[in-house]
C-alpha cells in the first residue's frame, strides 16, 4: 500500500481553528480516526498513512502518530465547526 503523505509534520498546528495545514491534512486525519477506531497497530498506521520510517526512529514515529491523531480527534470535537462555518487561519 503507498502512502497519501503530503508533508507530514513533526506535530500540526495546535491552533484553536482549522488551519490550511489541517485542511491539507483533512484525509489523513480521517484515516487516522478509522485506524484508531479499528484498534490498528500504531507501526502500521504510521508508516501506511504517515509515510514515517517507524524502524529507524520508533520514537519519533510514535510522538509523530500521536500528535496526528490528537489533532484529528480535536477536530471531530471543535475542529469541525470551523470547517462548517467555511473559516480558516492564515498559520500553517
Amino acid at each position: 500500500m503507498t502512502s497519501e503523505v503530503n508533508q507530514i509534520a513533526d506535530t500540526p498546528p495546535s491552533a484553536e481553528h482549522v488551519t490550511e495545514y489541517d485542511r491539507r491534512q483533512l484525509k489523513i486525519y480521517a484515516r487516522l480516526l478509522d485506524a484508531a477506531a479499528e484498534h490498528a497497530e500504531w507501526r502500521e498506521v504510521a508508516e501506511r498513512v504517515l509515510g514515517l520510517d517507524v524502524a529507524s526512529n520508533p520514537e519519533h514515529a510514535r510522538n509523530v502518530y500521536e500528535a496526528h491523531l490528537e489533532r484529528a480527534r480535536w477536530m471531530t470535537t471543535s475542529g469541525y465547526r470551523d470547517l462548517l462555518e467555511g473559516g480558516t487561519s492564515n498559520r500553517a
